[in-house]
């Protein structure tokens, strides 16, 4: 069976990344915020910017986990850990999407004491989040708007009829 796609759209993301915002209020554990943001990159650099002004946190680091070389998922690298963050401990981590739990493993044993949330979380990666907005199916293609443009796309009646999902 061919993978199901959910796309994203700017706006659908920015009321999400709002959402879990909402979510996160009071927290944290500095007077009911957190001391920065710990942005997975590069999916989570967009929500941690929406999520920041939403919290009035102006501390983000980074850290980038490299799992795939071009198409070819390999063994987590960790290509820039979040110096800043130490263990963890009153920091926010964040990322759009917990899918297999591969990232998310690699980052909660780097930052063991950070609140972990996500936009978006699938069965497999939903136990490492903390928090989370929308879980989808283990089997969603999540289209996000930073990999997508806008085209013409067959209504799903004409694409089952095909063969495709039904």
């Amino acid at each position: 069976m061919p993978p199901r796609y959910y796309t994203v759209t700017w706006d659908q993301l920015h009321r999400d990344a709002k959402a879990l915002a909402w979510r996160l209020v009071g927290k944290g554990p500095v007077n009911g915020g957190f001391k920065g943001i710990v942005a997975i990159t590069r999916g989570g650099l967009i929500p941690a910017a929406i999520v920041a002004r939403e919290l009035d946190c102006r501390l983000i680091e980074s850290v980038s986990v490299i799992t795939y070389d071009e198409e070819t998922k390999g063994e987590p690298r960790v290509a820039k850990p979040p110096v800043a963050a130490g263990d963890g401990t009153g920091w926010l981590v964040l990322d759009d999407l917990v899918d297999t739990g591969t990232t998310a493993k690699v980052v909660r044993a780097m930052l063991p004491g950070a609140h972990f949330a996500t936009i978006y979380a699938k069965p497999a990666g939903r136990p490492l989040v903390d928090s989370f907005v929308t879980e989808v199916s283990q089997d969603t293609w999540i289209l996000f708007p930073w990999d997508t443009e806008p085209q013409f796309v067959a209504p799903i009646a004409k694409t089952a009829a095909a063969g495709g999902a039904a």
